[in-house]
């Protein structure tokens, strides 16, 4: 559960938001094409927050996500409550409160790391769902997406294929992922707001000495 969260929740969604505005030309443009220009614009966002909700199997979470460039970004989970995933883009931490554990990781890189959706170019292949057009985000939905299917070119990368919605606003809005062991991860950010000038101490934390403290809980080797 705690691998899934780090891999799904900082691994996908670092640097993938962005303005809206202007987002789509007047041409139908190839899925490559769509992509580029997304990505594009995501290179301009400088700090965001949104509502989110990460469900796995029968496992739904929720909370509420901050992000600041570079490589900043901290959930307050609602449920669980007071559960809390929270880096500097050096360190990452992960308070358990129902286990009283504190997981840590020093990450790898530096803030000149951060390359956003451009990463997916690299380890994706890139096409549209099934049409360029709009469709509703799922059966019975009001509410209308452009998707993309990203589908790995190799098995370095942590997730066989994604679905990548993306709204009328330009944002995405959904993110559903399926694993090296097929197993599947939905990611969905609502009520998203765009350069607010989050402070740097957002992403300060300090877990409550009272837990027990695993460190480099994903790499143990380092």
């Amino acid at each position: 559960m705690i691998r899934f969260l780090y891999i799904s929740v900082v691994g996908l969604v670092l640097g993938i938001f962005g303005a809206g505005e202007g987002l789509y030309a007047q041409d139908i443009l190839t899925a490559s094409q769509f992509f580029d220009q997304i990505s594009e614009k995501y290179e301009f966002i400088q700090d965001y927050e949104a509502d989110i909700t990460i469900t796995q199997s029968n496992s739904v979470l929720t909370g509420i996500i901050y992000y600041k460039n570079p490589n900043r970004i901290r959930i307050n989970f609602s449920n669980p409550v007071e559960q809390v995933i929270v880096s500097d883009g050096r360190l990452l931490t992960v308070y358990l409160p129902e286990q009283s554990v504190t997981l840590t990781q020093n990450l790898s890189g530096s803030d000149s790391d951060a390359q956003g959706l451009r990463l997916f170019r690299q380890g994706y292949s890139i096409a549209y769902k099934d049409t360029p057009d709009y469709v509703p985000l799922e059966a019975g939905s009001r509410e209308e997406v452009i998707k993309l299917n990203l589908v790995w070119k190799n098995t370095d990368e942590g997730f066989r294929q994604i679905e990548m919605s993306i709204g009328e606003n330009g944002l995405i809005r959904r993110l559903k992922g399926i694993t090296k062991d097929y197993d599947e991860i939905q990611i969905d950010l609502e009520n998203i707001k765009t350069n607010q000038s989050i402070p740097e101490a957002r992403f300060d934390y300090e877990s409550p000495s009272s837990s027990y403290v695993i460190d480099n809980f994903i790499f143990p080797d380092e």
